[in-house]
């Protein structure tokens, strides 16, 4: 893939990916704010001192929000499309638009939904403030991890492939991956900081929210950008059979 086509499909990557956080982020508004607002009036109910609000809430649930969210789109879909145009070809007989989907579902997968499952989101009100550091440490190493074993987990079966078929080279793959991952969990850290008296369902409601969130980023990414890739691709394949026919 020459470095135009890269170019291209770098832009276009980014393009999706601030459309797809436009997406997230009325999701975010919608599901996810209210249940923050909930959690901050639990937390001064049950404060003996209010610390004053350096930014305002107003100011974190607007423009602070959408600057969030629109950056991180953005950021990962310029990761993601770097991705794509090292995946394209290399990952079975897929085409542009079922690749782009299939790296959006392995990067949810990867990037987020395994690491929530070992440390699911809280609401920016719970927690030791003296801890902040190290949960996010062990936030960040159980993502680095669970990016690593997927690596690892496509390196194997593209290499049990030729012995296995493709089907049992996968099934083989996902469950050295799930085993991995269990070890993971068993050996990491647990962090619970969660108020005895937190309730249950605002809880509930958060995590479902912020997953929410991240499953329509990625959803929305895979199918813009792979339409868009189609395009690009298509568009360099016909460039190339009209020099091919000039010569």
């Amino acid at each position: 893939m020459n470095s135009a086509t890269v170019r291209s499909l770098l832009v276009r990557g980014m393009l999706a990916g601030l459309a797809a956080g436009l997406l997230a982020l009325l999701v975010a508004y919608l599901l996810g704010e209210p249940q923050i607002d909930a959690a901050i009036a639990f937390e001064d109910a049950h404060a003996h001192e209010h610390e004053a609000e350096v930014v305002s809430r107003t100011a974190q649930s607007t423009l602070g929000l959408a600057t969030g969210v629109l950056v991180y789109g953005v950021a990962l879909g310029g990761i993601a499309a770097l991705a794509y145009c090292f995946a394209l070809g290399r990952v079975g007989r897929f085409g542009p638009r079922a690749t782009a989907l299939l790296l959006a579902g392995a990067a949810f997968a990867a990037v987020y939904l395994v690491p929530f499952l070992k440390y699911p989101a809280n609401p920016p009100s719970v927690g030791d403030p003296d801890s902040i550091g190290k949960r996010t440490a062990l936030y960040f190493l159980m993502i680095a991890l669970s990016v690593l074993l997927t690596i690892a987990a496509v390196i194997l079966g593209k290499r049990l492939a030729p012995r296995l078929g493709n089907w049992y080279a996968t099934v083989v793959a996902l469950a050295a991956f799930a085993v991995a991952a269990g070890l993971a969990y068993a050996f990491l850290p647990v962090v619970n900081e969660l108020p005895h008296d937190f309730p249950a369902l605002l809880l509930w409601k958060f995590r479902v929210s912020a997953l929410t969130v991240q499953l329509a980023l990625w959803t929305a990414f895979g199918l813009l950008f792979g339409e868009l890739a189609e395009r690009a691709v298509r568009a360099r394949q016909a460039g190339a059979q009209r020099a091919v026919a000039a010569h």
